[in-house]
């Protein structure tokens, strides 16, 4: 009998370990660390770049800090291209990707997406000499796009369904496909109209022009987490909620983008 009464509080113990690890979450693991290590891409202003100094700068960078107040931890921004923001949280290496990211199922069959936190209108970028006026004018010419992108996957499918001459190309950075259509080795490419504004803006590269929309979808993007962290995906849905809510997402629209920030409420849809 005592030897019974030993084995019930051993397995009592157990249990109540086994529910508290069961219990412990990724939001807490970052509580716990100090840390919140987001994954921002730095080649996409002004959503993220790299100022004079050599430090990470934009709407996402802010975005990030913003979110690690909150949780009371320090901010760390892991840069990472658009091709490696979910194998970089499903590697670990980051906690949370803060990169502009596209809403779409099948990344969600990987990573756990929020309600959208900023959405975009895409322009068509081209040169001043190719002749281009509007989208359709990108039959039979060029393309290209970086890899990964919400434009990239748009473009490049409506270029299979031309059939025509075209040809697209997938670069590894929003500057490669931007310089190769300033260098001519593309004749267009899709990018957000935040990038078309802080590339003609910036004056890096002449020659270049926006010569209207693209006619995709309003792309609307989130912040993304491990599929299974349930505790964070809905701290992080009520944090972007805040920050609309409170003004500060209008504060980093004025800041960054400038004008009245996009509408984050989707037509017909319940948030």
């Amino acid at each position: 009998m005592k030897f019974s009464r030993i084995a019930v509080a051993l397995t009592a113990v157990a249990s109540t370990f086994l529910v508290g690890q069961a219990q412990a979450d990724k939001l807490d693991d970052i509580i716990e660390s100090g840390k919140l290590r987001c994954a921002v891409t730095l080649d996409f202003p002004p959503m993220g770049s790299r100022d004079a100094q050599n430090n990470p700068v934009g709407f996402d960078v802010d975005y990030c800090n913003d979110l690690a107040k909150v949780l009371g931890v320090t901010a760390e921004v892991v840069e990472t291209p658009f091709p490696d923001r979910i194998p970089a949280l499903v590697s670990g290496r980051a906690d949370v990707i803060v990169a502009s990211t596209s809403d779409t199922l099948e990344r969600a069959k990987t990573v756990a997406m929020t309600i959208p936190y900023f959405a975009f209108q895409m322009v068509v970028l081209t040169r001043e000499d190719t002749g281009i006026t509007k989208y359709d004018d990108l039959k039979d010419r060029p393309v290209g796009n970086t890899s990964g992108t919400y434009e990239a996957i748009a473009l490049e499918k409506d270029v299979k369904k031309w059939a025509g001459k075209g040809s697209f190309r997938a670069y590894q950075s929003q500057n490669d496909t931007i310089l190769a259509v300033a260098q001519g080795h593309i004749d267009a490419t899709v990018v957000t109209n935040t990038v078309a504004a802080s590339t003609l803006k910036s004056g890096k590269y002449k020659g270049l022009k926006v010569v209207g929309n693209a006619p995709y979808v309003i792309d609307y993007v989130s912040l993304a987490a491990a599929r299974n962290e349930y505790g964070l995906i809905h701290y992080l849905n009520l944090f972007v909620n805040q920050q609309v809510r409170t003004g500060r997402y209008a504060e980093l629209y004025e800041k960054w983008v400038g004008g009245a920030p996009v509408d984050l409420t989707v037509p017909n849809v319940y948030y």
